[in-house]
């Protein structure tokens, strides 16, 4: 990359921040990207409104008290807005939305997609995940799994296993465990910090964390690769699917697109220049593979070392 270039990006980024940096700028930023997103959905044939009254009907009291850990603490870095919710993933509004979300915000992956850019995004994910595993899982982790979409999938894809889902937010726990009521589904759902998870040492042979990673600072990125290792018995593999850093789209992104994006995401600066290769070697896995499974995703497995 020339100094040029890497002058013209440095100045979006501060250009970028600084708009964010502007409180009803940041608040117009979210509102706009939030609204796209919902418009995007509807256009698509997701009916986002009508499904998130339907969920908005439910009295969640008890699917609330049957998943949440009372005596959790949660990290600073959790307590901010994400995704344009003031309170983030700690609110009913979010864990209602995020299945509408997906539909939307995968819809222009691939040309054509539309409602079904998320399937095939999960799928390209899967796919390259069969081919690397050396033998099939039996105890998989979902780390940072939300509404157990990404959970449903494992299990879908390998029915023999026993699941866990595992994430910080009790209202995406809730609405997941509600979901696996709805399809029979036996998942253990585990309310908890990737972190620490409190679970047994070698536990499990395949780690999931599928879309989590960008958003989170680096500090506790490593934190939770090391407490993945400590996770996985001899051999296990951890998956990451995630934005990929080096795709063309975000090297070429117009800088308001980026505003917008960046206006949901806070911690999407520290998640582009981490270098995920190194951390996962540190934290004591092979050097891993890294695979890009659509435009703009990629999917990075690594095995625990010897």
């Amino acid at each position: 990359m020339t100094a040029a270039v890497q002058n013209s990006s440095s100045l979006v980024v501060r250009l970028v921040n600084g708009i964010l940096a502007i409180k009803p700028l940041a608040n117009l930023a979210k509102h706009q990207a939030r609204q796209m997103m919902i418009k995007r959905a509807e256009k698509i044939g997701v009916p986002w409104t009508k499904e998130v009254e339907k969920l908005q009907e439910r009295d969640w009291t008890r699917d609330l008290v049957q998943v949440e850990n009372p005596q959790l603490s949660y990290p600073d870095y959790y307590l901010t807005s994400f995704h344009a919710y003031e309170n983030g993933n700690l609110s009913w509004q979010a864990a209602f939305e995020v299945e509408p979300a997906a539909h939307a915000v995968h819809a222009k992956i691939w040309p054509g997609a539309e409602a079904q850019g998320d399937r095939q995004l999960r799928q390209s994910y899967h796919d390259i995940l069969k081919q690397s595993l050396s033998q099939e899982p039996q105890d998989i982790i979902d780390m940072g799994c939300s509404v157990g979409l990404s959970t449903f999938a494992l299990q879908a894809v390998y029915p023999q296993a026993k699941v866990t889902g595992l994430d910080l937010s009790p209202y995406f726990l809730a609405v997941a465990n509600y979901r696996a009521q709805q399809r029979q589904a036996n998942i253990n759902w585990v309310h908890a910090i990737a972190e620490s998870t409190g679970l047994p040492d070698a536990s499990f042979d395949l780690v999931s964390i599928f879309l989590m990673c960008h958003e989170l600072p680096q500090v506790p990125t490593r934190q939770i690769f090391a407490e993945a290792r400590r996770l996985l018995r001899p051999g296990g593999y951890l998956a990451i699917m995630d934005m990929n850093p080096k795709s063309e789209i975000y090297k070429k992104m117009p800088t308001y697109i980026l505003t917008l994006l960046k206006s949901t995401e806070p911690y999407l600066d520290e998640y582009f220049a981490l270098d995920i290769e190194q951390i996962l070697i540190e934290a004591g896995f092979q050097t891993p593979t890294i695979t890009s499974n659509s435009p703009r995703h990629r999917t990075v497995i690594a095995q625990v070392r010897g």
